[in-house]
């Protein structure tokens, strides 16, 4: 098998930022740069003309087209693109017209699968009007599970174009890739969200040229272990900007400073001062778990040291109280995770109203049993459990993104607002 081609996603908005990367990741051994498609909405085809002014490698326009395929193709060829991406989802009559274009003006032509209904059908189907056919699990796909490795062998098997693959591929995932048979390797967030750009691509050049010594094993994950793996590696905040700015349970704040709680939710629904549902929650949940108390009000104590070290002895991860709490002193000295909206001195009696097990609503906030509960200084975010790995899989993403800018706020001394050019995006009054 011939070297594989390492193609570097630059999926960003501000175009100075992609040629640095872009520089460095051929620095580090990438073969190819490619105009992300946020990148080209942000910059027109100045993105493709900045980066074929400043680099000779082949350049390729992530276009996404799915219609007009002459004219796209065209303006792409004309500002320096060597490769242009077109949706597969295109009507054929699109596809022939843009590959009439592409063979005008002396571009080759991908077809991205993404989002095929039958991807390994269609693949078929246009390998004979493009020159590269691509297997491609987007962003969003991603972040639910899906793996660009399910499709690819099937698709290799099927078509002699050469087969290019992209989709949250890192060194293994890649190498993987082509061993199965892909002759482009498409990285984007793993390499351009890095911090050292140039040794993050070294390290899937590495990988990707000493394939041949991986062999290919389906991997099973217990998906819980896999959520709660990666929550311990995000913030709070990181959680709430994959949300879409999420608040928290608010009110509540920790009695103990630079303790983190993750763990899935069982819920108390209880009256101000009533304790006994609180303590009988701690004999319902098991290790790992997180107790959320919402309380009618926050005069009376539902929780105090007794309980607490109740949970400590089962395991159980913290407690949220949407309520009062007592015996703070003592629960500090035991350093366990307890937040709260009061301390008070006195409890209340077990009457036993209320709940275990029933959704809460925490000043607003929605906690339903078995949702995800991630607290640390800075708050309590609530995951709903459908989501729970997207959203952390989300966080991941938002976490990378944030150490590639406090990177160059660190090392090359510029802003926050130079970084993000701010004053760019401001809304227009």
């Amino acid at each position: 098998m011939s070297k594989p081609v390492l193609q570097v996603a630059l999926d960003l908005v501000e175009l100075k930022r992609a040629v640095e990367i872009g520089r460095e990741a051929l620095e580090g051994g990438a073969d190819w740069l490619e105009a992300g498609t946020p990148l080209i909405k942000s910059e027109g085809m100045n993105a493709v003309r900045a980066l074929r002014k400043n680099f000779s490698c082949p350049i390729v326009a992530d276009m996404k087209t799915i219609d007009v395929g002459s004219l796209e193709v065209e303006m792409a060829a004309k500002s320096g693109a060597d490769v242009v991406a077109i949706l597969a989802l295109s009507s054929d009559s699109t596809l022939r017209e843009a590959k009439r274009s592409a063979s005008k003006y002396g571009c080759k032509l991908m077809a991205d699968l993404i989002e095929c209904e039958n991807p390994v059908k269609r693949a078929e189907e246009v390998e004979s009007l493009v020159d590269y056919v691509c297997v491609h699990v987007g962003i969003d796909q991603q972040m639910v599970g899906k793996d660009p490795l399910e499709i690819l062998k099937k698709v290799v098997d099927k078509v002699s174009t050469p087969v290019a693959v992209a989709g949250g591929l890192d060194a293994e995932k890649a190498a993987l890739c082509v061993s199965a048979g892909a002759e482009i390797v498409i990285v984007g967030s793993n390499i351009v969200k890095s911090r050292d750009v140039k040794a993050s691509t070294e390290k899937i050049r590495k990988a990707i040229d000493s394939a041949k010594e991986v062999k290919i094993t389906e991997k099973k994950i217990n998906l819980d272990e896999e959520i709660r793996r990666i929550l311990k590696e995000v913030s709070t905040p990181n959680i709430s900007d994959a949300m879409h700015r999420a608040k928290p349970i608010p009110d509540v704040y920790p009695l103990v400073r630079g303790k983190k709680v993750i763990g899935k939710a069982v819920t108390v629904s209880t009256m101000d001062g009533d304790w006994a549902k609180s303590v009988e929650a701690i004999d319902v949940a098991g290790k790992g778990d997180v107790i959320v108390i919402k309380c009618s009000g926050d005069s009376s104590a539902v929780w105090g040291e007794l309980a607490t070290r109740s949970c400590i002895n089962k395991g159980i991860e913290g407690v949220i109280i949407y309520g009062a709490v007592r015996d703070v002193d003592d629960i500090r000295d035991l350093e366990y995770p307890v937040f709260a909206k009061k301390e008070v001195p006195n409890a209340g009696e077990p009457k036993g109203f209320g709940e275990i097990g029933v959704k809460i609503d925490c000043g607003g906030v929605e906690v339903n049993p078995g949702d995800w509960i991630v607290a640390d200084d800075n708050g309590v975010m609530v995951i709903p459990a459908k989501r729970a790995y997207e959203v952390a899989k989300r966080a991941l993403e938002v976490k990378k993104h944030e150490e590639r800018i406090r990177g160059e706020i660190e090392e090359k001394g510029r802003t926050l607002a130079e970084i993000v050019e701010l004053y760019k995006w401001e809304k227009v009054q």
